[in-house]
């Protein structure tokens, strides 16, 4: 696998929600027995830490959806998601135990380097559009 498992959960996280749900729906049948461990919301508080001084302190709390799911002989995937989508974070978690597991691995990365090229592309595309609004100023 080329990605880490940070990375692909954040990549994974940031993708759209309908095509995740899609991925892991293609992969019920080759994950074997699933058991649901945890599938709830909560709050959890949002660490920031202050340019200037680099003191951290809390920004508030945020809404978030978590899952941790089995499969199989013991291997475990977890996910963590902004929002209350339920069916995302268990989608993602069924996906990193698969990943885990070593089970469907090439077309869940190809899934997953094209979604970070996607949102590469949108960033890029994003940063030019504010690049144009770029104000130079000079002070005498």
């Amino acid at each position: 696998m080329s990605f880490p498992q940070s990375q692909y959960l954040s990549i994974l996280t940031h993708a759209p929600a309908e095509q995740v749900k899609q991925t892991a729906e293609a992969l019920l049948n080759s994950l074997g027995d699933i058991t649901v461990l945890v599938n709830r919301t909560g709050l959890v508080m949002l660490p920031y830490t202050d340019t200037v001084k680099g003191s951290r302190f809390h920004l508030g709390e945020v809404l978030v959806s978590e899952s941790r799911v089995r499969i199989g002989a013991g291997t475990e995937g977890y996910a963590a998601c902004l929002g209350r989508d339920l069916e995302q974070s268990l989608a993602i978690a069924l996906i990193d135990a698969a990943l885990q597991a070593d089970i469907a691995t090439e077309s869940l990365t190809a899934f997953v380097t094209a979604q970070a090229n996607a949102q590469r592309e949108a960033d890029a595309a994003l940063l030019h559009e504010v690049e144009k609004t770029r104000v130079e100023l000079e002070t005498f």
